[in-house]
């Protein structure tokens, strides 16, 4: 709008030199009209103004990579004034940030999560020089998930696949069993009486449960948009590998906010932890490589480009 009061700026000068030169009556009133059409514009405007509206509407998830468009919703009654409609993304994840026109595409080249709002949205008169701000404007979110990226399962993880056995605290039901001598104390549902009848004393069937020890999957929060999209995309494939083979295992992240963990057992904790990294701002310097955990098997997920 600024275009429109330089116009009526040099209109306005226009006419005052008008008058000072010529001081007839028609340069008077062409002098008044300047003066007050503003006003009279306003005027007429102000009920448009004030009932004008703006939603914003976007979906809360899309695809990495898809076309989709920002739908800006204007209600208004009378004719419709003129009205700023950028739009204003950013991106906690990467610290970018974009100022769109109302039309635009949303930026979802790469994975994270948008904030969406107005940027300064306000109405003007119908002549563009007087200005109010539109306060009932709401702002939305955009989820960009991680498309999972194939990787080559780590060998150390397949020595790690065989399991060690332990005794299952309390008893009940095991895939695994251990046959010993009964001893004072031991709970008499788990008597093998065949086998006791058969040798000649109390034998009992106790059950065993896997002891894996922590397994451990870390990473570094930080690369390029491209690099994020590949960390976050075998982080992504490589955890749903490992709940099918019901691995439960731990993550370790380093962020802009230090070390963050999350504790995975199901594929729903997966997504969580995928859905809260994107609202993360990544760690400019330093690697999680150099951390020591105590976990029976630790695996690092990097950002290397895949070969042809």
């Amino acid at each position: 709008m600024a275009r429109r009061k330089i116009i009526y700026l040099l209109a306005l000068i226009g006419s005052m030199i008008f008058y000072l030169s010529y001081q007839e009556w028609f340069a008077w009133v062409l002098l008044l009209v300047v003066v007050f059409f503003p006003w009279l514009s306003l005027i007429l405007s102000m009920v448009a103004m004030r009932q004008m509206k703006m939603e914003l509407n976007v979906p809360a998830t899309v695809p990495m990579g898809s076309v989709e468009k920002i739908n800006l919703q204007i209600s208004y009654k009378l004719p419709l004034p003129p009205y700023n409609s950028k739009i204003q993304i950013t991106k906690p994840l990467t610290g970018e940030h974009w100022k769109l026109n109302s039309d635009a595409k949303l930026p979802t080249e790469h994975c994270g999560k948008l904030y969406v709002q107005m940027h300064k949205p306000a109405v003007y008169d119908y002549l563009g020089i007087f200005q109010l701000k539109i306060k009932n404007t709401n702002s939305q979110t955009v989820l960009i998930l991680p498309e999972p990226v194939e990787m080559d399962i780590p060998e150390s993880l397949f020595n790690h696949l065989h399991p060690r056995w332990r005794r299952k605290p309390g008893g009940g039901f095991g895939e695994n069993h251990e046959i010993r001598q009964y001893q004072p104390g031991d709970n008499l549902n788990q008597i093998h009486w065949k086998l006791s009848a058969k040798v000649g004393e109390l034998m009992l069937r106790e059950p065993m449960m896997p002891d894996r020890g922590l397994m451990l999957l870390t990473m570094d929060l930080n690369g390029t948009a491209s690099v994020l999209d590949r960390k976050l995309g075998r982080l992504l494939w490589l955890g749903q590998w490992l709940l099918d083979r019901e691995l439960p295992f731990d993550i370790r992240v380093l962020t802009a906010n230090g070390i963050e963990a999350w504790s995975i057992r199901e594929k729903e904790d997966v997504e969580r932890c995928i859905i809260a990294l994107l609202d993360t701002p990544f760690a400019r310097k330093g690697t999680i490589e150099d951390e020591k955990f105590q976990a029976a098997w630790r695996y690092h997920i990097g950002g290397e480009q895949d070969e042809a």
